[in-house]
């Protein structure tokens, strides 16, 4: 397994892949893009992996995914990978203004679109010919050529993980997940979907793990790993997860407490079973011993210790990330 974190800036990055990280990501909201996050990582980066976890599939064409890749991938050839997610059908239809029904479906498409522009060699047509995506390119500029970016897709439900299989060459898992979620849920659906596709390499399994770790106020780190769980289970997309746990009765309390504006109730909600089978917080040792019990609940491949955002300042943000470097000895790791 190699050990990555989303991106800290590039003071960090320089100390944390001198450290042993192997490998960064970044993500799509109001405040930040993931293209030209992406394009710093690679300016600040050496040999790590790099790429979006994720980048929202539909608020760009396949062409715009595919072209930023392009780019970025003169700066770090070799290094990078793309993870794609659908986002709320909500964030689609009123952020993005364009349409997020049968995402599943939608994402699958969009996949081979973008594929068809990164295989792309100079001097052939580019054509992808799809229910959502039609292209018919004749690029006569010398500007193509063949790129093989691994393209992952965040899999939470069944559906997604099952088409990630078919379609794409790996998932990334939702800092929620579980041993139980990843081994009786998405592994399974992954399967499924991998006895449909000719792909001759096992799928890749990346994953966000929410990590807090904090030797001089555990306490805090706790509290702030219960917020960040609690804040995810709002979410109703996620009740699947939430019934396969039997966890519904404190998450039908976080979230009245969420409605209320309550976020200390919302996080004494989260009980010690849901904190012990999700996070890695408090003190070193203690994130260290729940690594040693935890290996069955994480990727196979590459994890990212992602420090809680919700409630939390940047600056604090940035002090968990510099802790989770002393984990780096704790997990098996790959160049």
């Amino acid at each position: 397994m190699r050990f990555g974190m989303p991106w800290p800036g590039a003071d960090l990055a320089r100390e944390a892949e001198q450290a042993g990280v192997g490998a960064f990501c970044t993500g799509d909201f109001v405040d930040h893009d993931a293209y030209l996050t992406l394009a710093e990582m690679a300016a600040h980066t050496e040999r790590a992996l790099i790429g979006p976890a994720i980048a929202y599939a539909f608020a760009r064409t396949p062409y715009a995914h595919a072209t930023a890749l392009r780019q970025v991938h003169a700066q770090a050839p070799d290094r990078l990978f793309l993870g794609l997610g659908s986002a709320a059908y909500r964030i689609n239809r009123d952020w993005f203004g364009v349409p997020a029904d049968r995402p599943v479906d939608r994402m699958a498409e969009t996949v081979g679109a973008v594929r068809a522009w990164l295989h792309a060699e100079n001097g052939e047509r580019v054509r992808y010919s799809g229910e959502f995506h039609s292209i018919d390119a004749d690029v006569r500029a010398p500007v193509l050529g063949r790129l093989d970016i691994p393209v992952l897709l965040a899999a939470f439900n069944k559906g997604m993980a099952r088409t990630a299989g078919r379609v794409a060459d790996g998932v990334i898992g939702h800092g929620l997940f579980t041993r139980s979620w990843w081994n009786d849920v998405v592994r399974p659906a992954v399967e499924k979907g991998t006895a449909d596709s000719p792909r001759p390499a096992p799928p890749v399994e990346h994953g966000w793990i929410i990590t807090a770790v904090d030797d001089a106020a555990p306490e805090r780190a706790i509290a702030d790993a219960r917020r960040m769980i609690a804040f995810y289970l709002t979410v109703k997309t996620y009740d699947p997860f939430v019934a396969h746990h039997g966890w519904e009765e404190p998450v039908a309390r976080l979230r009245e407490a969420f409605r209320t504006g309550d976020t200390d109730t919302m996080a004494a909600a989260v009980t010690d079973e849901m904190l012990a089978e999700i996070a890695l917080c408090g003190t070193t040792a203690d994130a260290k011993a729940a690594l040693a019990r935890r290996a069955g609940s994480l990727p196979r491949d590459v994890g990212y210790f992602a420090p809680p955002s919700f409630l939390v300042s940047g600056r604090r943000r940035a002090a968990y990330a510099r802790s989770s470097l002393a984990l780096i000895d704790a997990v098996p790791t790959a160049a």
